[in-house]
């Protein structure tokens, strides 16, 4: 027996047990497909968290209070950041450069008072607070949370080119968000 043979009598005896025959099998196969779709588009999106990771062994201990688990930005001197991205930068851990380096973008507008950080936000929200607060800072923010979130959400490999250019509005927000003052 051929295929599509097969298939037609199993199609032929499906509609048999359906009201309204092939037709109403037709309809009740694009309505599961239909609630399927629905289904999918309406489904909890859930974001992706970056897994933990630990910082390069150093001699300094102060950096073991750097705390990746809830993606909060550490109590921690923007100075002390960037000095945990330039050797997170340096040991090629390129993507843990760059979430370390927006951390102390953020620090750093944070304690200049031109933003109040909260730990819900995701980056999309913070660069637009960020920019609301001071609009000189909008672009650079939003540039550095595509750099992030195309690194740590859509999952590109980090570059070194990435670190440098973060290194760069890292600079233009110590330098942007001092003259808010």
């Amino acid at each position: 027996m051929s295929l599509s043979r097969s298939w037609t009598e199993f199609v032929a005896d499906l509609a048999d047990h359906v009201p309204g025959g092939v037709a109403g099998l037709a309809a009740l196969v694009l309505l599961l497909a239909g609630l399927a779709l629905i289904a999918l588009y309406w489904r909890p999106r859930r974001r992706h968290r970056p897994e933990p990771v630990d910082p390069p062994a150093t001699d300094e201990p102060a950096e073991a209070a750097t705390d990746d688990e809830d993606d909060a930005v550490p109590e921690l001197p923007p100075a002390q950041l960037a000095s945990l991205a330039d050797r997170y930068a340096a040991a090629g851990r390129y993507a843990e450069a760059v979430r370390e380096r927006l951390r102390a973008m953020v620090r750093e507008l944070v304690e200049r008072g031109v933003l109040r950080h909260r730990p819900e936000w995701t980056v999309t929200e913070l660069a637009a607070a960020a920019g609301a607060a001071a609009p000189g800072l909008a672009g650079t923010m939003t540039e550095a949370a595509d750099v992030f979130s195309r690194i740590w959400y859509a999952r590109r490999p980090a570059t070194a080119a990435d670190d440098a250019r973060m290194r760069t509005l890292a600079a233009a927000v110590a330098e942007r968000a001092g003259a808010t003052r």
